[in-house]
This record gives C-alpha cells, sequence and structure tokens, in this order.
C-alpha cells in the first residue's frame, strides 16, 4: 500500500502509460560475444554501449587490488583522493594530448557539475537541440540563458551568436556523437564560429572515447583539434566499459573546476578498485585498433541493409543506428517482437527523444559475429514490414 501524501503519482503514472511511456526495469545478465540474458531469455545484444565488447572484471598490472579498496570514504578534496586517482589523471591527459585531467565519478556527474562552474545567470549557453539529458540538466542549474539552435543547423548558431549580450560570457556545448541518432557534430565548423565569436566550447565525447583516433583518444583528437576545444569531457562507461568520467583540458580549468564544481566537492570519489578496473580497461583499449575497424565495418554493413530495405536510420553515421518509427506504439511492438526472436533491442520514446521519433535504438559491439548480425538484421526486417 503506498502512503496517502504519495497516491499523486499513481495518476502521474497510469497518464505515462496511456502515452506509451512507462518504464520499468528489466535484469539484463551480459554473455560472451555481444549476448546477453534479458528476462530470462537469451537475446542478441544490439542495445549496449559496450561498443568494443569489452569486460573489466580484472585489476590493473602494478595496482594492487588488495589496497585498491571498495569504498573511497570521502569526497576527493578531504580524504578520498586515492594515489591511483591521480596516477590516471596524469597519464590519461598525457594520452589525451592536454594538460591535465580531472576524474568525476559519472558523466551525469561531469555535466550537471562542470556546465554552471562555467556560466551563470549572466551569461549564454548554446545548445544543439539533441543534446544529451545531463547538458541540458546542467543547463539548467547553471541558471544561464539557453539558446538552443536545430540539430547541426550552424547558420542558427551563428545568429544566436551575434545575439549574445556585450560582455556575457558564451559557451557553445555539443556531443560529439548524439546517443539517440548517430549522427556527428560538425566539431571543425563549431571550433571556428567559437573562435570567430569568443565562445568557450564544450565537447561531449562519452560515445567517441575509445573508438576514434589511432589509440582511441576520442574524435577531437582524430580531427586535430585538441588544442582548440577549452572543455573537452567523457566517460569510461561506455567503449571502455568501466565506469567513471573525465574532464581533459588546460591545468588552469582543472584547478578552477576543483574548486567550483560542486559535483566533484559535495561527492564521495570514485572507489579505488574502480579507478583500478578503468586504469586496466584503458590501457587495453589503446591497442585495439582492429576492434575500432571492424565496429565501423559492421556499423556500416548494418546501416547500409536496413537502408536497402527502406527502412529510416536517421542521421547515423556510425555505430549507433536507429530505427526510426514514429509512434510510441509501433515502437513499443517492434521492439516486443524482436525481444520475442532473440534480439535485445529498446524502445526508445519521449522525452528521450522527440514527439513523434519514437524508435529503436540498434548499438553494435565490435565482438558480434557478422552471422549474428545477418540473422538479427533478417528478423529486424520481417518484424519491421509486417508493422508497416
Amino acid at each position: 500500500m503506498s502512503r496517502q501524501q504519495l497516491q499523486w503519482m499513481h495518476k502521474e503514472l497510469e497518464s505515462l502509460r496511456e502515452r506509451q511511456q512507462f518504464r520499468s526495469i528489466t535484469d539484463s545478465e551480459p554473455q560472451p560475444d555481444g549476448w546477453v540474458i534479458r528476462s530470462g531469455q537469451r537475446m542478441l545484444n544490439l542495445a549496449s554501449n559496450q561498443y568494443l565488447g569489452m569486460d573489466c572484471a580484472w585489476a590493473a598490472p602494478g595496482l594492487e587490488t588488495a589496497s585498491a579498496g571498495m569504498g573511497a570514504g570521502a569526497s576527493r578534496l578531504v580524504t578520498g583522493n586515492h594515489p591511483l586517482c591521480t596516477r590516471l589523471e596524469q597519464e590519461f591527459a598525457r594520452f589525451k594530448g592536454t594538460e591535465s585531467c580531472l576524474l568525476l565519478s559519472s558523466g551525469y556527474m561531469a555535466n550537471i557539475g562542470v556546465i554552471p562552474a562555467l556560466v551563470g545567470r549572466s551569461d549564454c549557453i548554446f545548445s544543439d537541440r539533441l543534446n544529451h539529458a545531463s547538458i541540458m540538466d546542467g543547463i539548467v542549474l547553471s541558471r544561464a540563458e539557453c539558446r538552443r539552435y536545430p540539430h547541426r543547423d550552424l547558420d542558427r548558431l551563428e545568429a544566436q551568436l551575434k545575439k549574445a549580450p556585450a560582455g556575457a560570457r558564451k559557451l557553445i556545448v555539443t556531443d560529439s556523437i548524439f546517443s539517440m541518432d548517430g549522427s556527428i557534430a560538425p566539431l571543425r565548423e563549431l571550433v571556428e564560429l567559437k573562435d570567430r565569436y569568443g565562445a568557450m566550447l564544450m565537447v561531449d565525447e562519452a560515445h567517441s572515447g575509445g573508438l576514434y583516433s589511432e589509440e582511441g583518444q576520442g574524435l577531437i583528437h582524430s580531427l586535430r583539434l585538441t588544442d582548440r576545444v577549452e572543455i573537452q569531457m567523457g566517460t569510461f562507461s561506455k567503449a571502455y566499459g568501466a565506469y567513471g568520467s573525465y574532464i581533459a583540458g588546460d591545468a588552469l580549468l582543472k584547478e578552477y573546476l576543483t574548486n567550483k564544481a560542486r559535483s566533484l566537492i559535495f561527492t564521495t570519489a570514485l572507489p579505488p578498485a574502480v579507478i583500478s578496473a578503468v586504469y586496466r580497461s584503458w590501457q587495453s583499449v589503446k591497442g585495439h585498433r582492429v576492434r575500432r575497424a571492424e565496429l565501423q565495418r559492421k556499423a556500416a554493413l548494418f546501416r547500409q541493409r536496413l537502408q536497402e530495405a527502406g527502412f529510416d536510420t536517421g542521421g547515423s553515421e556510425c555505430h549507433i543506428v536507429p530505427l526510426v518509427l514514429g509512434s510510441n506504439e509501433k515502437a513499443l511492438k517492434v521492439s516486443e517482437k524482436l525481444q520475442q526472436e532473440g534480439i535485445a533491442a529498446v524502445a526508445i520514446r519521449p522525452p528521450t527523444v522527440p514527439e513523434g521519433t519514437a524508435r529503436i535504438r540498434f548499438s553494435l559491439m565490435a565482438t558480434h559475429s557478422d552471422e549474428d548480425l545477418q540473422w538479427a538484421m533478417e528478423r529486424i526486417i520481417r518484424i519491421g514490414r509486417e508493422e508497416g
């Protein structure tokens, strides 16, 4: 029975059910080679962000797990800054080609802490309309004026920059790869615009870290823009297969955020055992050139096959391939049928994506075999046609 004071929640949940937006949590147990046990059924996992198929159940060589415990004990500014954290930051900064790196607990915590530290009430933020929810929440917390521009619309962005109040601090923020669309931000053009109008540029590399450049430094590095992007944010929870996030940039930026980012100051540090796992995973990912190439090859074939069958894959250009279906009801029905066939593919609905663009979000892994993907594509195409 629910408390009387919480009865209003029933009405809210019923409204979500009526709009086909109700969500529930389902147990999913990872299996080898890109499969998963979900609700007791073995399925091909086309819904994970572990793009390189990394397994992080290990400890880093030379980083003793006996001393790397599961509790950090306090904020990093109190007694929670284990030497493993400092070592990872120093080495990862060299890897990224930046002066410094600051480790935080998650991508969400990074965005809601860093954005409000950079801008405030009298400032302006320019945000792509398809940016991740954590970016939008960070913008709200900043209390800065937010000007959202249509997805990758550089003309509209420039018009907004021209109208920014004199003296206002300006921040352009964008995902590098948009997680629900698989489209890629025009980073070179964004760098040109931010230089032209004296703005800072913050790029969220959550879905490109580990996958682009020689050793997986990310999309910014692969485009040789490292010295021209003020704030690089990324996570260790996607291609790296671990947990945590980072901010890479100038030493001045790290010093400033250490004093201003509330999600660093007022939260317990990552456990040393987690940092050890991150370190080992990152070291392993650097050498996975073949997996990076295989992932993109498989994604291109997957996307091409769906497009040839007449399906809408949105603006996908990478390992994230949406199947845009429109209505929530259709997305749920297709998702259910795919799972019955043994394919883990989740319906993505508003508010995660704009109204009328509900979809199945397929995310490929380098460890998927060509045979498994061919098997999945045949079923996706058949079910998609059955549902019109």
